[in-house]
């Protein structure tokens, strides 16, 4: 009879520092950790819309909450993380969605620039509705 042998897979060892290691890992994490800023924005724009909900005092109440210096640093902070969580999604784009014309795929400068061109369009539709023009 032959002797079995028992071994022990090989387990590689995840240390903290993983991210440090290439610069790509932490632009990657960046990206992730930027969807808790959107979650607060959008918990926020949730609050603001039931404090409208309760009438004019709770409103008046919420706005004043928003000129804090705290509420300002954090939307700052918001809007930062969503221009770079929307910037990298924009790059990523022809990865994620190659776009083919016949036999040929569309260059990824073109899709990531048609992204960049419809967000801009967007913003400026918004800024006029808004009233900033």
């Amino acid at each position: 009879m032959a002797e079995e042998m028992s071994r022990k897979p090989y387990v590689r060892p995840m240390t903290s520092e993983w991210i440090t290691r290439h610069p790509r890992y932490l632009r990657y994490m960046a990206r992730e950790f930027s969807c808790l800023f959107i979650m607060g924005y959008t918990l926020l724009l949730v609050y603001g819309l039931k404090s409208l909900a309760d009438g004019p005092a709770a409103y008046g109440a919420f706005l004043a909450a928003l000129r804090s210096p705290l509420s300002i640093a954090f939307h700052l902070l918001a809007l930062a993380f969503a221009a770079y969580h929307s910037i990298t999604w924009f790059n990523l784009a022809p990865k994620a969605m190659p776009f083919q014309r016949g036999e040929e795929f569309v260059p990824e400068s073109i899709v990531s620039g048609a992204h960049f061109a419809v967000w801009g369009i967007l913003s400026l539709g918004m800024l006029f509705l808004a009233g900033a023009f």
